[in-house]
């Protein structure tokens, strides 16, 4: 996905993302949320949420804020944002799974990989599709 690194959410992102490298995550969690509560529109709103969802400490607030991040991505009538979609699907799949609930897990896995056509051929897009395989054959089995 597209992202002008000289946005505000963009670089509030950046900056806790970096936070997030030394290890520091609730300093990177206040930043994202500065990030959401600046969000104007339901791109910055995606972006700002996908990195809320990260710092969550429980399963049910990790998943409210990864469904936010999938609502907001669905909302955006960008070709290139359908590449997110695979990971957020494998996050609310992944939550579901940590709450025993193995057919919302499934569901939401078998749409990510639905998805995977639009993730690049990169590391990336592999780590994304192992993950799905996996989480697949972990509620399958």
């Amino acid at each position: 996905m597209k992202t002008d690194p000289n946005n505000d959410i963009v670089k509030l992102c950046a900056q806790g993302m970096n936070l997030e490298g030394e290890g520091k995550n609730e300093e990177a969690l206040k930043l994202f949320q500065q990030a959401w509560n600046l969000a104007t529109n339901a791109k910055e709103k995606f972006i700002a949420a996908h990195y809320v969802a990260r710092q969550q400490k429980n399963v049910s607030d990790k998943l409210k804020w990864d469904e936010t991040a999938l609502n907001l991505a669905l909302e955006i009538n960008e070709d290139d944002i359908k590449g997110t979609y695979p990971s957020l699907y494998l996050n609310i799949g992944k939550c579901y799974e940590d709450l025993n609930d193995l057919d919302k897990a499934k569901k939401h896995y078998q749409l990510a990989l639905s998805y995977t056509g639009f993730l690049s051929n990169d590391g990336y897009g592999e780590m994304i599709k192992s993950g799905i395989e996996n989480g697949i054959n972990r509620v399958t089995e």
